[in-house]
């Protein structure tokens, strides 16, 4: 059995953060965070690491990230752009509407799938999700129980940014599987609780222990055929609508609530106790530089990862 595969999300923007969060160094040696998730998963027994990018900043990638892994990493790259697996009528469409962003991580996710050939964890390169989550996760991949998918769920209290809004895939389980999860894209602390604002204005208290997803997903490559599905759904919905061809876009927590609904898979919860931070904006660099000096300190990481 072919050992664990791991996916970086590393394609996106950066809105929120005012640039590519994905290359902004952080380590003692230029390091950016994603270097952090790939030491841990070489660690915990991941085979392969597939980086998702976008072709405009290749060449960049290539020369702050990649160059830097050298040989110690066995890597290959997949590119999601505006254009990719959209047909040709409905990327016009969006075009015209004034469309110029890819179309989420369920999209981004299809757009490797051509080289996903074993069991898989999906993340985001620009957060942080500590040693402990690699390694349950790659147990998990790697014990022979991987047709059941997998997540290493985080504290929402532990991952919200003192400078403005997250998105968070709120989760509900029991017996030790998700049972739903659903999208919040406006949640802030304020006067010591946590809110999210919804599109209408409307307001929502979260508790601080309410579980999340951060991306930290693990599958069977069986699942591929079935986000094909969603997102051709997707795009049936949204591809006559003028609004959702500028802006929406396919979430992969959205997909695997729809497939929990719908019997499609089982996703199994797996406790971590894993520290996670992030930059979702330009003031958390700062934070993120202190917590990975901090671990360097205490030995969990080397001066140099490479």
């Amino acid at each position: 059995m072919k050992g664990p595969i791991l996916v970086v999300l590393a394609a996106g923007i950066g809105s929120r953060y005012g640039g590519l969060k994905q290359m902004d160094k952080i380590g003692r040696n230029d390091e950016v965070l994603l270097d952090f998730s790939v030491f841990d998963a070489v660690k915990s027994g991941f085979e392969k690491v597939i980086f998702i990018i976008r072709r405009d900043i290749e060449r960049d990638f290539r020369e702050l990230v990649l160059a830097r892994m050298g040989s110690k990493v066995k890597w290959e790259l997949a590119f999601q752009d505006a254009d990719s697996l959209i047909p040709p009528e409905i990327f016009k469409a969006a075009q015209e509407s004034g469309r110029t962003k890819p179309w989420g991580t369920g999209h981004a996710l299809l757009c490797a799938a051509d080289l996903i050939d074993a069991p898989f964890t999906v993340l985001n390169a620009d957060d942080f999700y500590g040693r402990e989550a690699f390694a349950a996760m790659g147990k998990h991949l790697s014990g022979g129980d991987s047709s059941v998918s997998s997540i290493v769920p985080y504290r929402l209290d532990k991952t919200l940014s003192p400078q403005g809004t997250v998105a968070r895939g709120v989760c509900e389980a029991g017996g030790g599987f998700l049972t739903a999860v659903e999208e919040l894209t406006a949640i802030k602390k304020e006067g010591g609780r946590i809110f999210n604002t919804a599109p209408d204005g409307s307001t929502r208290e979260l508790a601080p222990d309410t579980p999340v997803s951060m991306n930290f997903w693990g599958f069977s490559p069986d699942i591929l055929p079935e986000f094909q599905k969603y997102f051709d759904d997707f795009l049936k919905i949204y591809a006559s609508d003028v609004n959702g061809q500028i802006k929406s876009e396919c979430f992969i927590p959205k997909a695997v609530d729809y497939f929990i609904k719908h019997g499609v898979t089982k996703v199994k919860v797996l406790p971590a106790n894993s520290d996670w931070f992030g930059v979702t904006y330009k003031e958390d660099r700062e934070a993120a530089i202190k917590r990975i000096d901090e671990l360097i300190k205490a030995g969990v990481y080397p001066d140099q990862l490479w």
